[in-house]
């Protein structure tokens, strides 16, 4: 076979591969719906290491009679292919533009935002959460009361009065006028039984205050849900059920408490009720003082002088209270080591997880 007919055949291929080419990418980017889907498609046909680039790089191994009749074939090609995927652009550039304008016409300025929900919810608001929809499924109601609290409601009207030695136990803020920053939620009992009287079923979440030495298991601040209840035939075996439902609702389980005898002035008998450290198993740390349990839910029967204080008879009703402790309770449900980060702006703190882990929550 002679030079020209040899030239002719390759050429002949070369234009039948050119044409394969833009054919496919004519379908290519028809396919295309968007413009991220168009810029892909173009990159693979006309962009750096396309198929048109490889033919370009290959003139080189082409006969020197035939590299220019190939750069031309392929040039005509390549921006074919450039018109193409420019018409293809505009065509969803226009439909962008067009779907934007319809939904501006529907566009009503008086209609409120869309609701962005950001951030996470508190370790202890959610823990309050968990235990305030457990109690409103047991027919308790939600109280709450001042956080300025009066002498009276805070230590008076809870068998307190002011040469009581149980003031000594609490380290109170004082304002000029005589008021306190409430030491407990259980300033809100004696409210509530003034305001609705027997029989009775309160809870009463919030922010107490005590001059602390601040550490890991202690501050100046911290949340508190009070409860109550108050009836006819109440007696410490409904009290410790009640406890007992409470911790396995929080933490999916049964874990590990004892009861001991307590004083506080407004219950008798009164109780500790202590729970294993979470922190360190049991077996000892910062936050629990080496013991292995931490206070959590100091509680009992209420005191006669504080049902007469609330106006209700005491030969009649009797009732149970507690206190427990949500920043405690948060700190052993999310395996917090040190109370100090709850009130801090650390956001490693504040994650939607059952259970927080890191150096920020370690026990120091």
């Amino acid at each position: 076979m002679d030079a020209p007919e040899r030239y002719r055949t390759r050429m002949s291929d070369l234009q039948t591969r050119l044409e394969t080419i833009v054919s496919t990418a004519e379908q290519a980017a028809a396919d295309a719906s968007t413009l991220d889907e168009l810029k892909r498609a173009e990159g693979r046909y006309v962009g750096r290491k396309s198929v048109l680039d490889e033919i370009m790089r290959s003139i080189s191994t082409v006969p020197p009679e035939q590299r220019k009749s190939v750069g031309q074939e392929t040039n005509a090609a390549k921006k074919r292919l450039h018109k193409l995927f420019a018409a293809r652009r505009d065509a969803l550039q226009s439909a962008d533009v067009a779907a934007e304008s319809a939904r501006a016409s529907h566009y009503d300025p008086t209609l409120p935002g869309p609701v962005r929900n950001q951030g996470t919810v508190h370790p202890v608001t959610r823990v309050q959460w968990e235990i305030e929809d457990l109690f409103g499924r047991l027919g308790f109601i939600v109280a709450s009361g001042p956080e300025l609290e009066t002498e009276y409601y805070n230590f008076e009207a809870l068998n307190t009065p002011a040469d009581h030695p149980a003031r000594d136990m609490q380290d109170t803020f004082w304002t000029t006028d005589d008021r306190v920053l409430r030491t407990q939620t259980s300033a809100v009992q004696v409210r509530m039984m003034e305001k609705f009287g027997p029989p009775l079923r309160i809870i009463a979440p919030g922010r107490c205050f005590r001059y602390e030495t601040i550490d890991a298991s202690h501050e100046n601040t911290f949340f508190q849900l009070e409860g109550l209840v108050i009836d006819r035939n109440i007696s410490i075996a409904n009290l410790i059920a009640t406890m007992k439902l409470l911790l396995r609702e929080v933490f999916r389980g049964d874990p590990e408490v004892r009861l001991r005898p307590g004083y506080f002035p407004f219950v008798e008998p009164g109780f500790e009720l202590d729970m294993s450290c979470m922190i360190c198993g049991g077996g000892g740390c910062s936050t629990c003082k080496k013991t292995g349990w931490l206070e959590i839910l100091p509680c009992g029967m209420v005191h006669p002088n504080v049902l007469r204080a609330g106006g209700i008879d005491a030969h009649e009703y009797v009732g149970f209270a507690f206190g427990l402790g949500l920043t405690r309770l948060a700190m052993m449900k999310y395996g917090i080591g040190d109370i100090r980060v709850l009130n801090g702006g650390d956001l490693r703190v504040l994650v939607p997880r059952e259970r927080l882990t890191g150096p920020v929550i370690a026990t120091r």
